[in-house]
């Protein structure tokens, strides 16, 4: 997977095993937290299965994502993988076609705190 910086929109790409793109997305948020991300999601007629689940998980784990309170994704119309899996990761998701596109709305779950409040610590092997 590759990223831009974290400054400003973020484009995200996920490669197959000869390091051709298969799926994209662009990502924007809207300034300060609990805002609204903005998504744009693409992805090769031909991508293997799974990338585009994959494209989905980077984008749903980005901080600034994780920081966001709603999301709006643009994907392609016909695209059942990504909008499977943005249906696992939200709370809530509303779609409706445009288009070609697919448009869904959807708020972003709470990251779950571990346990006490504290950062989880690894498991050492035994």
């Amino acid at each position: 997977m590759t990223t831009t910086p974290e400054e400003g929109p973020r484009h995200l790409e996920i490669k197959d095993d000869s390091d051709r793109t298969v799926a994209k997305a662009d990502v924007t948020t809207a300034l300060g937290p609990e805002g609204t991300v903005r998504t744009s999601m693409q992805s090769d007629a031909y991508a293997p299965p799974g990338s585009r689940a994959s494209l989905v998980d980077a984008v749903m784990d980005l901080p600034e994502v994780q920081a966001s309170d709603r999301m709006e994704a643009a994907v392609p119309y016909g695209d059942a993988e990504s909008l499977e899996r943005l249906r696992e990761r939200t709370e809530d998701a509303e779609t409706r076609a445009a288009g070609a596109t697919t448009l869904l709305d959807a708020n972003i779950p709470e990251a779950p705190e571990p346990h006490g409040g504290q950062p989880a610590k690894p498991e050492q092997p035994s």
